[in-house]
């Protein structure tokens, strides 16, 4: 079965515990509900630095890329139908990006 990722993009921290806990609720009760199509629930990313052939960029205190999560699907289309479910998607201002890991 293909294997997917997640890429988040935005979003926000909750401003409170209380808000906290709600949100980790929400991405527990999604996570919980993909089963065993979850490979791995991911983590929030920190801040980065891009690597390239001529040396290494600072990204000014900013990462496009806010959290990541791989999944198994049937196709994209499934991979799609789950990442709609996302709690990233309500209301905070974020997004999923859905790419196949492609086998080599």
């Amino acid at each position: 079965m293909p294997k997917f990722m997640f890429i988040y993009h935005g979003g926000g921290r909750p401003e409170t515990p209380e808000e906290g806990e709600k949100v980790m609720a929400a991405w527990g009760a999604w996570m919980e509900g993909i089963g065993a199509g979850l490979i791995d629930g991911g983590n929030p990313a920190g801040m980065s630095k891009t690597v390239t052939a001529s040396g290494v960029e600072d990204n000014g205190g900013a990462n496009p890329v806010s959290g990541y999560t791989l999944v198994n699907a049937a196709d994209m289309d499934a991979a799609i139908a789950i990442a709609k479910g996302c709690p990233i998607l309500d209301g905070v201002g974020g997004t999923v990006e859905v790419a196949e890991a492609m086998e080599m």
